[in-house]
């Protein structure tokens, strides 16, 4: 069973950056394709970015154009997540998906971190 480890979130002022990471727990394939959503209360999980892992092929919400970098490290089988600019409206539980579809939408997604916070105040 593949886990996958999210690190990095916190709480900071509009404008400020952070820098999220998610490591697999192990080295069984778990797809091609590694994406970061959020969630706030009462929404639904939101693409953010996703990545084609083999040749680093990626993918922005509109929202974060510009702002975020997804980018994969596979000699650490790590995800990351570089947050720069960060307004209010990012504050939410971070997730990291695996999986083999090229898709943005979370259920076609089959492995999950826990998810870590990220808060950003006005």
């Amino acid at each position: 069973q593949v886990q996958l480890v999210e690190s990095g979130g916190g709480s900071v002022q509009a404008g400020g950056s952070l820098r999220l990471s998610c490591t697999a727990s192990r080295s069984t394939y778990s797809g091609p394709y590694m994406a970061w959503f959020r969630q706030v209360p009462g929404k639904e999980r939101e693409g953010v970015a996703r990545i084609y892992t083999l040749i680093g092929t990626t993918l922005y919400a509109d929202s974060v154009k510009g702002r975020f970098t997804i980018s994969y490290d596979n000699t650490q089988r790590t995800l990351y997540l570089q947050m720069n600019s960060l307004k209010p409206e990012d504050t939410g539980k971070y997730y990291c998906a695996a999986g083999t579809r090229a898709s943005v939408v979370a259920a076609h997604f089959d492995y999950w971190g826990q998810g870590t916070q990220v808060t950003v105040s006005s």
